[in-house]
């Protein structure tokens, strides 16, 4: 709402955008306007004085301890043309010297003023739009609907914790969805692009809090949901009905519900939108419930390279691929990315027949079990995931395909849900030989505090368990090396693809993909250099 950090993405415009009068704003939204408005036309709209253009209306929401409204100034000095605000807000922001919208809740209009402006909203022309939500597995749904997509030769959009893709462009992300007015700019700009499906990662903040307002998806999906967010969420009800608003008309068009987890069940029943299910019995929570699917995930191999599946349908139809991940969560995931393409309309036997032209899926996750290690000595996989469920499935998958000793090395994230810290400390020691606790994103916390809750929580689980402590995370990956050889594993919790850990508020860069090829070498290991994709190497 006001500065933004300056080691953030910039955020993304379109180029040109048919500019809307201030006069006709106010008029739509219900706004009082003061000052002078003739002749004053908007062409974008912002949050972020660091971010704004020449010719936006600048929203000012009213933060936890300052009002945006305070950098109004700054804002007619870079060339905004309007304030959106509040009463409260058009009072401090009176001595800007530009004209004033005033709203109830400039937040709550933000999605729909921002969808008029770019023209982005439900009955405007945009691209194919495929949103997923989730606690675990959202992000790399998303990136397997793009990668399948550019396989059957689409130009693509993709919006995730990771990246933001635009017509071939990697873009690296700032939230796991936009604030509104920057998803409504992004998808203007795809369109501008030629962009013809955008696949979107939704979280439940991104329902709650506005972020996706004023858009309409054509296919919705639900993953599953388990044990986080609880510091955004008084408890696992409130954050189950955060995302329920995802499966009505005035969010979605269709809707594919995975029902390995039990939420799903409710989500379908409670749908407002035609609904398809999906399971994958081997790993749901309740295989009953799971095997009345209508699309069922079964796992034909797993192997370090990737994970064999099948997806059958209600018809009996089915399609046999590989998803270049291990894990069976991972191939429920490819699946539910296909229903999602076969239900906004794109043809089974294309999708099949793409699939087996290019020997499964052609898609990179960005720090999802990611292998770095190389052919010789131990495996390395670095992950971002970071809730109990999350390790439970992921060092199942790294077992399975381990025939020595697996190692997990992770951390917490400070400042978040400290309530799931005891589980994922459990967690780890069940899945896990042996247990390396370091650090990850301490943020304003006391990182020693943190590790000290999780060491709780994984020697109350094994109590003779071997389990260490190494900080900082640059020392625990050299000393997790040294307790592991040929045929064991690492599983690297937590810092996925991000490359900076977060220190008093301040983006410290680090790369956990290239500490790990680092410790590697310095043992011994021929570790190859990152090289599948361009826009992705570290």
């Amino acid at each position: 709402m006001s500065e933004s950090p300056s080691n953030l993405p910039p955020v993304l415009r379109p180029e040109n955008t048919p500019k809307r009068p201030l006069t006709a704003l106010a008029e739509r939204f219900g706004g009082e306007l003061r000052g002078d408005a003739s002749g004053v036309e908007v062409s974008g709209v912002t949050l972020a004085t660091a971010d704004l253009r020449p010719g936006e209306a600048f929203v000012a929401i009213r933060g936890v301890n300052r009002h945006g409204a305070e950098f109004a100034a700054v804002a007619a000095e870079k060339g905004a043309v309007a304030v959106v605000t509040d009463a409260g807000g058009a009072e401090i922001a009176a001595g800007s010297g530009l004209p004033v919208v005033v709203v109830d809740d400039p937040r709550a209009v933000l999605g729909a003023l921002s969808a008029w402006v770019y023209r982005t909203g439900r009955d405007d022309d945009l691209p194919l739009l495929l949103g997923t939500t989730g606690t675990n597995g959202k992000t790399s749904v998303t990136h397997l609907l793009d990668g399948v997509l550019n396989q059957l030769g689409v130009v693509t959009g993709l919006s995730s914790t990771a990246e933001r893709h635009i017509a071939g462009d990697v873009i690296v992300s700032r939230l796991t969805t936009p604030e509104a007015s920057e998803f409504h700019a992004l998808l203007a700009l795809m369109r501008e692009r030629g962009v013809e499906a955008v696949a979107v990662e939704v979280s439940a903040q991104a329902l709650t809090r506005h972020r996706v307002d004023g858009i309409v998806f054509d296919v919705a999906a639900f993953t599953n949901l388990t044990h986080d967010h609880l510091d955004d969420y008084a408890d696992m009800d409130e954050y189950f009905e955060a995302k329920a608003p995802f499966f009505t008309r005035e969010r979605s068009r269709r809707a594919v519900v995975s029902l390995d987890s039990t939420p799903g069940a409710e989500y379908a029943r409670r749908a407002t939108v035609p609904v398809v299910t999906i399971a994958t019995p081997s790993i749901a929570a309740d295989p009953a419930l799971a095997a009345g699917a209508d699309w069922i995930v079964t796992i034909d191999e797993e192997r370090q390279e990737g994970t064999r599946f099948t997806l059958t349908g209600p018809d009996g139809r089915a399609l046999t691929s590989t998803v270049p991940v291990i894990g069976p969560h991972m191939a429920s995931n490819a699946g539910t990315a296909i229903v999602m393409l076969l239900e906004a309309g794109y043809d089974g036997d294309r999708i099949a027949a793409a699939l087996e032209r290019d020997g499964g899926i052609r898609a990179f996750l960005p720090g999802r079990t990611q292998l770095v290690s190389g052919p010789e000595g131990p495996a390395v996989y670095v992950d971002f995931g970071h809730t109990p469920d999350a390790f439970e499935k992921t060092l199942a998958a790294v077992r399975r395909v381990t025939p020595g000793t697996v190692l997990m090395l992770f951390g917490a994230d400070g400042d978040r849900d400290k309530t799931k810290r005891h589980d994922m400390g459990r967690a780890a020691v069940e899945g896990s030989d042996i247990v390396v606790v370091t650090d990850h994103h301490p943020r304003h916390e006391d990182p020693a505090a943190i590790r000290a809750t999780l060491l709780e929580g994984a020697r109350a689980a094994g109590p003779d368990h071997p389990i260490y402590e190494f900080s900082p995370p640059e020392t625990a990956i050299v000393e997790a090396v040294k307790l592991v050889g040929p045929g064991d594993a690492i599983l690297w919790a937590g810092p996925g693809h991000q490359d900076y850990r977060d220190i008093r508020g301040v983006r410290t860069p680090y790369s956990a993909r290239e500490l790990a090829r680092r410790a590697l070498r310095d043992a011994g290991w021929d570790v190859p250099e990152p090289s599948w994709r361009v826009p992705y190497a570290d």
